[in-house]
């Protein structure tokens, strides 16, 4: 770490805010003698947040992105990677006195503006324009299986639903179906048992009108899996052989898919191809943060090269479908994807597990859902996460304030059986009314 700022603060009203590795991880800002919100065990710390740092609650934390406001009224100081599409430093704040000390393992640019938000819109406006990046495409409606069936949904469930679209006379553009198709993680062509007919499904989708769209976490492998089993040689190792870890989930390890091994990539294209011949045109791409796992590949790439290979080969199959990331880099997925989200999931609870805010919670994803609001129609349409009104979900009525404030990509989760007169009449009206083109202007 070098030292890149010394900024003079009143440290009574002074704030740092940090910019976190990826959607789910905590992003927002802390008073000086606050303790930042960082995770509560291992397998977390590696699937939520960057996995070669630890975080430590001595000192504030920010992911190519950190800003602080010296609360004396002088100006906001940014400090933000200077190539975040190849290089993101890890940017550190420590209190020393009346100063904040601001250090980063990488090349960073400094810059001064009148508030936090406006220092980031401004840094991402001008990194747009540097880019040539052009503006996002409007986003679908949805509606996701995940938030009612989980991982338990069957075949009748998603039919079900998609009768009651029409009944119901919903504004619903696509169908996606998410986890629980597949027999396991990184078996995306071999159903489960709860599946009797995964194209035909599609097909039935689309013959209703709707848009087919599908949920996969392609960078992920389980050792339970039949992937994991016969091709070990497509993972990323460590220094002396053995796979990576990417995390716990689903009761097992998981691991990453190599990106740069000519038969990962065969696979993804096997996979992505044959959704494509389903008519599948919407792709939610879920735990991509695997794709950029530090570890040894078979090409001598760095990991956010090798994240950005395996996402751009995703999108040169599905061609222009629509592209939706989630437990991703954020800067450096900036160009890659159509729609983002900015946050951890939602749960039907309102406080997060164990107090780790990058867990499943509204609390967590309000959180990001405010701090990442000036990435929408920038870098990307933001998903806020899903509308989720049924009576059983605790302060539905700020979530759905949540969404109809910063949600850019609006999609239902409800089993839409489930809903009273407030929750349909709230899904109904969030799935209709206009999506901003800024969420902060400039």
């Amino acid at each position: 770490m070098r030292t890149v700022a010394e900024i003079g603060v009143d440290p009574a009203r002074a704030q740092v805010h940090e910019q976190g590795w990826q959607s789910w991880s905590p992003s927002t800002g802390y008073a000086l003698d606050a303790a930042p919100y960082r995770w509560v065990d291992k397998p977390h710390r590696i699937s939520s947040y960057r996995y070669e740092n630890s975080q430590g609650t001595d000192v504030f934390w920010g992911e190519g992105l950190l800003a602080v406001d010296p609360g004396d009224g002088s100006p906001v100081t940014l400090v933000a990677a200077a190539s975040p599409l190849t290089e993101v430093p890890s940017i550190q704040a420590q209190v020393v006195g009346d100063k904040v000390v601001v250090s980063a393992n990488g090349e960073v640019v400094v810059r001064t503006d009148t508030s936090v938000e406006a220092a980031l819109t401004h840094w991402a406006d001008d990194l747009v324009a540097s880019l040539g990046l052009a503006a996002p495409r409007p986003a679908p409606t949805i509606w996701c299986s995940w938030y009612q069936y989980f991982t338990d949904v069957t075949e009748s469930d998603v039919d079900s639903n998609l009768a009651l679209m029409k009944t119901l006379d919903l504004p619903i553009d696509v169908v996606q179906v998410d986890d629980g198709y597949q027999a396991e993680i990184g078996d995306w062509l071999i159903p489960s048992g709860r599946f009797a007919d995964v194209p035909g499904l599609f097909e039935r989708i689309r013959s209703n009108g709707r848009r087919a769209g599908i949920w996969t976490a392609p960078f992920l492998v389980a050792e339970n899996s039949r992937t994991f089993a016969s091709h070990p040689e497509w993972l990323v190792r460590s220094s002396d052989g053995a796979p990576v870890s990417a995390g716990y989930n689903w009761h097992q390890n998981l691991y990453a898919l190599d990106t740069t091994n000519p038969g990962a990539r065969d696979y993804l294209r096997a996979v992505f191809s044959t959704f494509t011949s389903w008519g599948i045109d919407f792709h939610k791409t879920d735990f991509i943060y695997a794709a950029a796992i530090p570890g040894v590949r078979h090409e001598d790439v760095s990991p956010i090269e090798a994240y950005r290979s395996g996402v751009s080969l995703i999108r040169e199959v599905i061609g222009s479908s629509y592209l939706l990331g989630c437990g991703a880099p954020q800067l450096p997925s900036i160009g890659l994807f159509d729609a983002m989200r900015v946050s951890p999931d939602i749960a039907p609870t309102y406080a997060s597990f164990n107090g780790d805010a990058s867990m499943p919670s509204q609390f967590g994803a309000t959180l990001n859902g405010v701090s990442r609001a000036f990435q929408h129609g920038r870098f990307w349409v933001n998903d806020p996460d899903c509308v989720v009104a049924r009576p059983e979900i605790e302060r539905r009525e700020e979530w759905a304030a949540h969404v109809s404030r910063y949600g850019g990509l609006r999609g239902s989760s409800d089993g839409l059986d489930q809903l009273d007169e407030w929750g349909l009449a709230t899904t109904r009206r969030l799935l209709s009314e206009p999506v901003p083109r800024y969420f902060v202007q400039s």
